[in-house]
């Protein structure tokens, strides 16, 4: 017979095996979740890593991307992902690729791509080659609107492309963008787990995590590069001033009769103003000025050429209007179209008091003579005629120049100049001119060519007033003793 105290112990033991069952439930739960996060968190530490590993040895965008992809398969069941790289103004292009990634459009059939030995090459062919809109279909919506797309049954939803290939059925699908600092490097899209099921919210939510830890790889490895192309531009450019500071004389030489000082102050690292000193064994000084059209490298090196034939071509002629000729002649082959040279070259012979000069499409030189019984010295820039070096066939370059001569007394003042002298402006935009520099020489009258040319810089200085430097500066002072 049942007792009552019999039906309370088998209600007790009903009571304490349910709570066991239910505690053991939990536990491995518990135990079951736990597994799955440091499954996740493995998952994250060999993404990093392999983040890490991709950016240690500075690879090429490229290459990142393909590690990108690698290292977003691995981390994944996914069986096939692309990296869609944004190009031009919202468009994107598949940029790397791992498994038989379907393309995001029907296949169109072509010849050349069908002699591809493998279908992977194949579909990456198709991959590279063509460009989605932002807007256009998943990949593209995810770019335009930065919000990831998870589609779990792929065959439920209609913007995904069907393709006839059974490999290429889309059955699971995720795509996130590339965001950083609301910039959008592109989408990272993975299709079909290894398993057969439908990717899940923890697959989608992990994918995401990736793709934000993508954009910052990809930021930093534009910033990286961006920084390693300055260094050698900087490189450059201070090899290239470097060339030039040699190239160029730093003091003028001693001369009886003679005073000469020398100016050049570039708007850049490396400018393109040339200005040289060529001494005859006869006592004669060749002074040439010169402005490169451009600036930076392009106009340095060709300056620097300029330079080099210059000084082989003029020891061979008296006449300076000769020695631009055959320097035109010369250098026509390797001026590039729209670069060119101004340039004036001049004799100056202090024993018959003289200066012969030419000039090649350059600023006019200007000479400051003293006038005997009259307080104020005489300003005049030399006309003369002359197309730049580089510009024209030789026949026309020599139809078009000639010498002109000048007497150079005892007191007078020869200047050579850049247009980035009379055409420095100022805060309202006017230039220096030429009529200012004139006045500048001319209240400088009586004064060493250095102290000339001292006052020169310091009005043009004051001119432009708080704008920067825009053109390079170059004077060549000579005065008579």
């Amino acid at each position: 017979m049942v007792t009552v105290s019999m039906l309370l112990y088998a209600l007790v033991a009903i009571v304490l095996l349910f709570a066991w069952w239910w505690n053991r439930r939990e536990a491995l739960r518990l135990e079951a979740e736990n597994a799955h996060l440091q499954q996740e968190k493995r998952v994250v530490v060999e993404f990093m890593h392999r983040m890490a590993t991709a950016l240690d040895d500075s690879p090429s965008r490229d290459l990142l991307m393909q590690r990108i992809v690698r290292a977003a398969l691995d981390s994944t069941e996914a069986t096939s992902a692309c990296l869609y790289e944004r190009v031009g103004d919202d468009q994107l292009r598949g940029a790397a690729v791992e498994g038989l990634f379907p393309p995001h459009r029907p296949i169109v059939p072509d010849a050349a791509r069908d002699r591809l030995a493998t279908r992977a090459r194949f579909l990456e062919s198709v991959l590279r080659s063509e460009t989605l809109a932002f807007g256009e279909g998943v990949i593209g919506q995810v770019a335009a609107t930065g919000r990831a797309e998870l589609v779990r049954e792929a065959a439920e939803d209609a913007r995904i492309v069907r393709h006839n290939d059974p490999a290429l059925v889309i059955r699971s699908f995720m795509a996130v963008p590339l965001l950083f600092n609301h910039q959008c490097f592109g989408v990272l899209a993975l299709t079909n787990p290894a398993t057969g099921r439908p990717f899940g919210q923890t697959d989608f939510e992990l994918v995401s995590w990736i793709g934000e830890q993508a954009a910052v790889a990809l930021h930093n490895a534009d910033f990286l590069n961006l920084h390693i192309e300055k260094q050698q531009i900087d490189l450059d450019l201070a090899l290239a001033s470097n060339i030039q500071q040699m190239i160029l004389p730093s003091c003028a030489p001693r001369i009886a009769g003679l005073d000469i000082d020398l100016r050049y102050a570039a708007a850049q690292k490396v400018g393109g103003d040339l200005y040289d000193i060529i001494e005859y064994s006869d006592g004669r000084l060749g002074v040439a000025i010169a402005d490169v059209s451009g600036k930076g490298v392009p106009a340095s090196l060709l300056m620097a050429m300029c330079r080099s034939y210059l000084r082989q071509i003029a020891p061979r002629h008296d006449s300076p209007s000769r020695v631009l000729a055959e320097l035109n002649q010369t250098m026509l082959g390797d001026v590039r179209p729209g670069m060119f040279v101004t340039l004036i070259y001049a004799i100056i012979d202090p024993g018959v008091e003289i200066i012969t000069y030419a000039r090649a499409g350059h600023e006019l030189p200007l000479m400051v003579r003293r006038v005997a019984g009259e307080g104020h010295p005489k300003i005049q820039f030399l006309e003369s005629e002359g197309m730049p070096i580089g510009l024209v066939p030789d026949d026309l370059f020599s139809a078009s120049i000639a010498d002109g001569c000048v007497e150079f007394r005892t007191g007078d003042v020869f200047m050579l100049y850049t247009d980035g002298i009379t055409e420095a402006p100022n805060e309202e935009d006017g230039e220096f001119s030429g009529a200012r520099l004139a006045d500048v020489v001319r209240g400088m009258q009586g004064r060493t060519a250095r102290e000339v040319n001292d006052a020169v810089l310091e009005t043009v200085t004051h001119f432009i007033g708080s704008r920067a430097q825009r053109d390079d500066y170059t004077l060549v002072t000579a005065r008579r003793l």
